[in-house]
């Protein structure tokens, strides 16, 4: 791999082929395979990254917002998108890029139907979204029958996927609350069928779902954060391999004597003498202020240097005064050791909300 000598986010094609390789692995032969491209791919890059998992075959892709879609069919996605969270303002933008809606309540359902029907759509595809624990979006069990009453007085929508979000798949310790969930959507599933005549493809696993419950693959699954090389545990961490290495470089040392103040506030005072390296990354950047005053860390030359002061907009400074190092040199923020799970939970968080946080203006870079 080639030395870093900026701020950038390396990307790693294989990693991703061998992740959904493993996740894939998992699954019947016929059971389809929904990439979540998301937040633009979880940070990562989400026309490249769909480009590059569509010519592995992919069936599916999800994204959260329209806006998200409509990048991914500007890049050249011809796979179906399903949009989880679209709002009704965009509609007539979603039937023009061909996007399928995720479906969740009486209202936005009446809305679809007006503004497709307007189009002059028919058969125009939608997902209808039930809630079975998590209680985020969705239909409950009681709303079935008078769903399907509704979409069998149009002709303007047909409904190719029922599918439900399961709520904690990656903790076993709530294995029983999960099987609840699974057999509620089993119970709704049929009977939303045996009503509308006709059965859509069922899906309802994440990551851990698709790691933890073989027996609710149905016939779909949707993997967002095993593909980028999380798999929720340590045991299934070792199969995966983070696709993403955030890397910056040594831009000015310091000696700093007994004392001194390094960063804004003052809030670090020197006891004695040390060196620091001030790095061109800051929380503009994505790393968080509460990664600042030792509770955060990168890595030099393989050693561990903890962030010194508050975090700035563009910079940190670190300490290195046990690391042999010099201006110039690479830094690693996270990659595949530390990871960004290691260094998210430095601050009790968790690896998704530390590389989605990766600005737009860190450079990415491919390699495969």
């Amino acid at each position: 791999m080639p030395k870093a000598q900026e701020t950038v986010l390396e990307i790693n094609l294989k990693a991703l082929k061998h992740n959904f390789e493993h996740l894939k692995s998992k699954l019947k032969p016929d059971t389809k395979f929904l990439a979540v491209v998301k937040a633009f791919a979880y940070g990562s890059d989400a026309s490249k990254i769909a480009i590059y998992l569509q010519n592995l075959n992919v069936n599916y892709f999800a994204v959260a917002y329209i806006n998200e879609g409509i990048a991914l069919r500007e890049a050249g996605i011809t796979q179906p998108i399903l949009v989880l969270h679209p709002q009704t303002v965009n509609f007539k933008l979603l039937i023009e890029h061909c996007l399928e809606p995720s479906i969740y309540n009486i209202k936005i359902l009446n809305e679809f139907i007006n503004i497709a029907s307007a189009q002059n759509q028919s058969n125009y595809p939608i997902h209808i979204k039930f809630n079975t624990g998590l209680n985020r979006l969705g239909f409950s069990e009681k709303d079935v029958s008078n769903v399907v009453s509704k979409l069998k007085s149009t002709k303007t929508v047909k409904v190719k996927s029922i599918f439900s979000h399961l709520a904690a798949s990656e903790d076993l310790n709530e294995k029983e609350f999960t099987l609840y969930q699974i057999d509620t959507f089993k119970h709704i599933a049929k009977k939303f069928i045996d009503l509308i005549g006709y059965k859509p493809i069922m899906h309802m696993c994440n990551t851990s779902g698709i790691l933890n419950y073989p027996e609710a693959h149905f016939d779909m699954v949707r993997s967002g954060i095993g593909l980028y090389g999380f798999g929720n545990s340590k045991k299934e961490n070792q199969n995966l391999k983070p696709i993403g290495t955030l890397k910056t470089v040594i831009s000015q040392i310091h000696t700093i004597t007994k004392g001194d103040s390094v960063g804004y506030n003052r809030s670090f005072k020197s006891n004695g003498l040390l060196k620091t390296a001030t790095l061109p990354i800051g929380h503009a950047d994505g790393i968080g202020r509460q990664y600042g005053n030792g509770k955060g860390f990168v890595t030099i030359n393989g050693q561990k240097a903890p962030i010194i002061g508050n975090v700035c907009m563009d910079m940190i400074m670190v300490n290195i005064t046990n690391i042999d190092c010099k201006e110039g040199d690479e830094v690693i923020i996270f990659g595949e050791n530390p990871t960004a799970e290691n260094l998210a939970s430095q601050v009790h968080t968790i690896s998704y909300e530390l590389i989605t946080s990766i600005s737009q203006r860190v450079k990415r870079i491919f390699v495969s």
